[in-house]
């Protein structure tokens, strides 16, 4: 099996459990609507079979009630309808997903992934100048810096994982900021390859190594 196709499965699978958990909710809640439904009119026709004649009672309440009931019914109704196009809407982003597993993408997130010890940004710049890029692991220190020139228009830049002092760093998530001569922020993307797709929670994820950006970052995919 390839890795495409186990991503693949492994996303639908995820989108399917959770789909069918709200499903499940929604014909629950209708279930027991139905049982408080019926038990109500069964009140209502004893109440009217044995009210006194000469003094029947108010319909009002039940009028009231029964039009609660009406409203809760379309409401929960509704809620399944959504809830079926929500299942279409993610399986149609895990089919789109899927299909970046393997490849190189561009996306938009503070972090780069260190993928075979190399990570890459992409950036732009109005005119020439001076960069400087600063990285720094999960506890947010510094461990590597450096400035680079960058021309007017695309730039990309590539770190080799290796820190201040030379050591080979492991591969994972890194913070990265880029900021500009005048100490302005840099706008960047980081580029890594797609090797897996998950459902969190409902949101589609897509795996850059150990990084994890929603589907929704993706802007482009470069091969």
């Amino acid at each position: 099996m390839s890795t495409s196709t186990a991503a693949t499965q492994a996303a639908g699978t995820a989108s399917t459990a959770s789909a069918a958990t709200t499903a499940s909710i929604g014909a629950n809640a209708l279930s027991s609507l139905t049982s408080n439904f019926n038990s109500f009119l069964n009140l209502l026709m004893t109440q009217l079979q044995n009210q006194d004649p000469t003094a029947p009672m108010d319909s009002s309440q039940f009028t009231t009630e029964l039009v609660q009931f009406t409203g809760v019914q379309q409401q929960i109704s509704t809620n399944s309808s959504l809830t079926q196009l929500i299942q279409l809407t993610q399986s149609n982003q895990v089919l789109q997903s899927a299909a970046a597993v393997g490849h190189q993408v561009a996306v938009q997130s503070a972090q780069v992934p260190l993928q075979k010890g190399t990570a890459t940004v992409q950036y732009s710049l109005p005119a020439a100048g001076a960069v400087q890029a600063v990285v720094s692991n999960a506890a947010g220190t510094p461990v590597y810096s450096t400035t680079v020139q960058g021309a007017a228009g695309q730039n990309s830049w590539s770190w080799n994982g290796r820190a201040a002092n030379g050591s080979q760093l492991p591969d994972g998530a890194y913070t990265v900021a880029l900021s500009n001569a005048a100490g302005g922020a840099v706008p960047f993307n980081s580029v890594g390859t797609v090797t897996g797709v998950v459902n969190n929670a409902g949101t589609l994820d897509l795996q850059l190594g150990n990084l994890a950006v929603p589907f929704s970052a993706l802007q482009s995919m470069l091969n």
